[in-house]
């Protein structure tokens, strides 16, 4: 699981702007640090949400790896329902 959160370095701590609900006490970090003067807030943003789509495929690949998949069929047919397609 890869979850990208926001925050702040500030005298000798790091003080993130959230914690999700699935994070456990004792889980390994990653820190980067960006140069104020330098960041592009949306860019960020993009940067943000492009790693949580990659963090997202490799759980599919995940899954996948493990045997939890399912017939196409079934997906097709649930996907109909859900936005009224017919087919």
């Amino acid at each position: 699981m890869i979850k990208t959160i926001e925050g702040i370095y500030q005298d000798g701590q790091i003080h993130l702007t959230h914690l999700p609900q699935d994070v456990s006490d004792r889980s390994q970090v990653l820190v980067t640090f960006l140069d104020p003067a330098q960041i592009d807030p949306n860019k960020l943003r993009q940067l943000i949400d492009q790693l949580e789509t990659i963090a997202g495929i490799g759980q599919g690949f995940e899954e996948l790896n493990a045997g939890n998949t399912r017939p196409i069929e079934n997906f097709v047919q649930e996907m109909q329902q859900k936005y009224g397609i017919s087919g």
